[in-house]
C-alpha cells in the first residue's frame, strides 16, 4: 500500500504486486559520506539542479573522527553543494543518518524513504517503508525525483507473546537471524505483526527493523499503532522539529483512526512466507562469533567464560537513549552490589560508547546515564558510525575478541580479520565489559547464575506459501503493451550455470575492476574468467542465461553487469539475485528476473559442467510475465510465471541504462 502511494505512472486500476518493476518517487533520499561520490555522478549525467530540493537529505556520519585535510575538504564540498541547492544538510556530530532521519521526522509513518545505505530498513520501526538504493539511483532521484524499484515478495513474521524482563529487541532480531538462517527472507520485505509486535517499544522496533538487513531482507516494517502515536506525541512535546509538530502528529492520529485499512495489511493478504516466533520463550542471545547466522543463548555461552578485550555500545542499531540507559543500569546495579567502591571496566578491557545522535547524548546526559558510563571507564566517541564500520578509534586488533551492540560481526568489519566479534544487547555488553568475559547482568551483579549447558527451547516455525507473483491475492492484470523500442518477448538459446553464490569476482575478476581502459571486446573475453574460463567462447549473443541462487553476490562493481552485456547477454534468470547486482544490472540495461522453479527443474536434468549448453530454447514474455522452454523438436518442455517488466524498467532498458534515462528526462523537461 505504501509503495502504491509512491508509484509513478501506473495504469488506471493497476495495483503494485510483488515482482513488479515500478517507478517510485520517494519522500526522501538519504545519502551520508557517500554524498561525495554521488555529486560527480550527478554532474556526469548533465544535471545542474535538484528536481525537488525537499527530497535529498545529507547527514555526515561515517568517518567523522577523520580530521585529515582530504576528508575535511570532502565534508566542506558536501556542505557547499547542499547550501547551493537548498536541500537539508546535517553536519558531522549531529548523529548517524538513520537516527537523524527518524528524530527529524523525515522518515515518517506511511511514507517511503530510500537511502544509499543498507540499513535504511531501520525506518520501518516507525511504519515508514525504508529500503536501500545504490549511488546511481541517488543521482537519478536528485535529477528527476524518481527511480525504479522491483516490489519484493513479502514475508509475514508473527511475534507472539511478550518479552520477559531483560530480553529486548536486539535479542529478537539476533535470534531471528539464526533461527531462520537459510535465506528464508532473502530479498523479501518483512512485515512484523502479532500481539508481540504491537507491545514492543518503538526503540525495540527500530533495532529489529535495522537488522532485517543482516537477515537478508530489503525492508522490515511494523504497523503504526497506539505505541507509535504516543511516541510521536511525546517527541512533538519535548523535541519538536519542522516535521514532528503537535499539529502533524494530531493529523497522523486522525488519519489512522479515519482510515485504518490504509495503515495495516488486509485481512486476507497473501504472503510469500509466514514465520512466527514466540517472544515469551526467548531469552537473551549472543550472535557469532563472526556471523549473524549463528546465535547462542546467553545462559549456554556464559559458563564458557569467553574472555573479551573490547566492548562497544555504538551504532544506529543500539545507541539510543534507551540503550544507554540499559547499559548504565547494569553499572548501577553492580555499584549497588559493591557499596564503597567505584565500579570500573575489567582490567585489560577497553569499552567504547557513542550516542546515536547529539539529541541522544543530551538526553543521556540529562538522565545521568552518560556520566555513569564514563565513571565506569567507558571511552566516549562522537555521534557517528566509527568502529562499527572499522573507522576511527578503538578497532579490534589481531587476536582480540570483542562484544558489540552493533549490527554486523563479519570478519574484519570492526578491525583486524584475525579478531573475533560477538553481538549482543547493550546490557549484556555492559555486563561483559565489567566482568571481562561474556556474561549476563545478573552474573555481573553476583546473583545466582541461570547458566545452563542445555539451550532453552525457543518456539518458532515457518509456513511456506506460494512465492509467485500472484501472491497479492488479486487476479493478474491484463498485459500492457510495451513502450516503443522495448520487446514484448525475448528468445534465445538457454545456457545454465548451476552454481549458487556466483559472485561478482567470478563474473568479472577484481584485478580488472580499476583498469579503466578495458574495451567492451576485452570485457567479452574475460567475463566469467574466474568461474568458467570457457564461458566466453561458449556464450553467444542473445543467449538467455539461467543461474542459481544469490547470483551476483559480493562487491558492488558495475562491470559484472556490463561484461555480460558485452557478451551479448540481455537477460539473466536466476533462483535469486543479489539486490545490489540487480540494481546495477538494470541501471546499465541488463534485465535480471527470478524464477526458482525453473532453476530447480534444470537442476534435475543438468548438474555439470560449469556452463551447460542445454539444447533448449527459451521464450521469455517480458510484459506478460511468462517463460517457456522448448526442446529440439519444438515441443514445450517447461513453463512458469516470472515477474512482469513494467513501464519503469522498460524505459530504462530502452534508454540503455539509468544515466541515459535521466539525461532523456532532463532534456524532455527542458523542451
Amino acid at each position: 500500500k505504501i509503495a502504491q502511494r509512491h508509484a509513478v505512472g501506473l495504469g488506471e486500476g493497476e495495483s503494485v504486486r510483488s515482482g513488479d518493476f515500478i517507478a517510485i518517487r520517494p519522500r526522501h533520499i538519504m545519502t551520508h559520506d557517500n554524498t561525495g561520490a554521488v555529486i560527480p555522478k550527478f554532474a556526469s549525467i548533465g544535471a545542474t539542479r535538484l528536481a525537488d530540493a525537499r527530497q535529498p537529505v545529507f547527514a555526515l556520519d561515517h568517518d567523522i573522527q577523520n580530521k585529515g585535510d582530504k576528508n575535511t575538504a570532502k565534508y566542506h564540498s558536501i556542505e557547499r553543494f547542499a547550501a547551493k541547492h537548498g536541500n537539508r544538510f546535517y553536519p558531522a556530530g549531529r548523529g548517524i543518518a538513520h537516527q537523524v532521519l527518524v528524530e527529524e521526522g523525515h522518515a515518517w509513518p506511511g511514507t517511503m524513504v530510500v537511502g544509499s545505505d543498507s540499513h535504511s530498513n531501520m525506518y520501518g520501526g516507525v511504519g515508514c517503508l525504508g529500503t536501500p538504493v545504490v549511488r546511481t539511483d541517488a543521482a537519478a532521484i536528485w535529477a528527476t525525483s524518481q527511480t525504479w524499484w522491483q516490489a519484493p515478495p513479502v514475508a509475514h513474521v508473527e511475534l507472539r507473546g511478550k518479552l520477559a524482563p531483560g530480553v529486548v529487541g536486539k535479542d529478537v532480531i539476533v535470534a531471528l537471524c539464526a533461527l531462520f538462517g537459510n535465506d528464508e527472507v532473502l530479498n523479501h520485505a518483512v512485515e512484523f505483526g502479532g500481539d508481540g509486535a504491537s507491545a514492543l517499544a518503538v526503540e525495540d522496533r527500530l533495532a529489529i527493523a535495522n537488522m532485517t538487513t543482516e537477515w537478508g531482507a530489503l525492508a522490515g516494517l511494523f504497523a503504526v499503532n497506539e505505541t507509535t502515536l504516543r511516541w510521536y506525541e511525546a517527541r512533538a512535546a519535548t523535541r519538536p522539529t519542522a516535521a514532528i509538530t503537535p499539529e502533524a502528529v494530531a493529523e497522523l492520529r486522525h488519519s489512522v483512526a479515519a482510515d485504518p485499512a490504509q495503515w495495516r495489511a488486509d485481512a486476507g493478504a497473501k504472503y510469500a512466507k509466514r514465520l512466527w516466533l514466540d517472544l515469551s520463550t526467548l531469552t537473551p542471545h549472543v550472535s557469532g562469533p563472526d556471523t549473524v547466522k549463528a546465535a547462542t543463548p546467553l545462559a549456554v555461552l556464559e559458563p564458557q567464560r569467553v574472555a573479551i578485550h573490547k566492548a562497544y555500545v555504538v551504532s544506529c542499531v543500539n545507541s539510543r537513549a534507551k540503550d544507554l540507559r540499559e547499559a548504565a543500569d547494569v553499572v548501577r546495579a553492580v555499584q549497588n552490589a559493591r557499596p564503597g567502591e567505584q565500579v570500573r571496566v575489567a582490567p585489560g578491557v577497553q569499552w567504547y560508547v557513542a550516542p546515536a545522535s547529539s539529541q541522544v547524548l543530551a538526553d543521556a546526559q540529562a538522565a545521568g546515564d552518560w556520566q555513569v558510563l564514563l565513571d565506569a571507564g567507558a571511552h566516549a566517541l562522537p555521534p557517528g558510525c566509527g568502529p562499527c564500520i572499522g573507522l576511527g578509534t578503538g578497532l579490534l586488533e589481531d587476536g582480540e575478541v570483542g562484544i558489540s551492540a552493533t549490527n554486523r560481526n563479519y570478519k574484519g568489519r570492526m578491525g583486524s580479520k584475525r579478531a573475533h566479534t560477538y553481538l549482543a544487547s547493550p546490557a549484556v555488553v555492559a555486563a561483559s565489559a565489567l566482568q571481562g568475559f561474556i556474561c549476563s547482568p545478573a552474573a555481573a551483579v553476583g546473583a545466582e547464575s541461570t547458566a545452563s549447558s542445555t539451550a532453552p527451547t525457543v518456539a518458532y516455525g515457518i509456513e511456506q506459501q506460494s512465492s509467485s507473483s500472484a501472491q497479492s491475492g488479486q487476479p493478474a492484470p491484463a498485459t500492457q503493451a510495451p513502450i516503443a523500442g522495448f520487446p514484448a518477448a525475448l528468445s534465445g538459446r538457454l545456457l545454465f550455470l548451476p552454481a549458487d553464490n556466483l559472485n561478482t569476482d567470478g563474473i568479472y575478476p577484481g584485478k580488472y575492476t580499476y583498469q579503466d581502459d578495458i574495451t567492451r571486446d576485452r570485457m567479452r573475453e574475460i567475463v566469467m574468467e574466474n568461474y568458467d574460463p570457457a564461458f566466453s567462447t561458449t556464450v553467444r549473443p542473445d543467449d538467455v542465461l539461467v543461474a542459481g541462487a544469490n547470483f551476483g553476490t559480493g562487491s558492488s562493481r558495475e562491470q559484472a553487469a556490463t561484461a555480460l552485456l558485452a557478451a551479448g547477454v540481455r537477460l539473466v534468470v536466476c533462483a535469486s539475485a543479489s539486490e545490489t547486482f540487480k540494481r546495477n544490472a538494470v541501471n546499465n540495461g541488463l534485465l535480471v528476473l527470478e524464477c526458482p522453479s525453473l532453476v530447480a527443474w534444470l537442476r534435475e536434468r543438468f548438474a555439470t559442467p560449469l556452463t551447460v549448453v542445454t539444447g533448449l530454447d527459451a521464450r521469455v514474455e517480458l510484459t506478460a510475465g511468462r517463460i517457456a522452454l522448448y526442446d529440439a523438436s519444438g515441443a514445450l518442455a517447461f513453463e512458469a510465471e516470472i515477474p512482469r517488466i513494467g513501464r519503469a524498467a522498460q524505459e530504462i532498458i530502452v534508454a540503455g541504462g539509468l544515466e541515459n534515462w535521466v539525461r532523456q528526462r532532463m532534456a524532455a523537461s527542458a523542451d
